[in-house]
């Protein structure tokens, strides 16, 4: 094993751009802080960021909780 340094860069928390720790000393992680967690979830939850996909659902689509096929 060489005794070079490596450069590693922190990531960086995807809500304000802040470097993080990436450790057990981060429980937020990959967020700074709670938060920067909160703020992504109310996102999500407001549809405000979403996975893109090629299907189109519409409120008119019928949602079942069924699991029997």
């Amino acid at each position: 094993m060489s005794d070079d340094i490596v450069n590693v860069t922190c990531p960086t928390c995807p809500t304000c751009g802040k470097a993080v720790e990436w450790s057990p000393t981060s429980p937020f992680r990959p967020f700074c802080s709670k938060r920067c967690q909160l703020i992504d979830l109310g996102e999500w939850a407001e549809e405000e960021k979403r996975i893109p996909s090629d299907v189109q659902i519409t409120d008119s689509d019928e949602w079942s909780d069924e699991t029997r096929h």
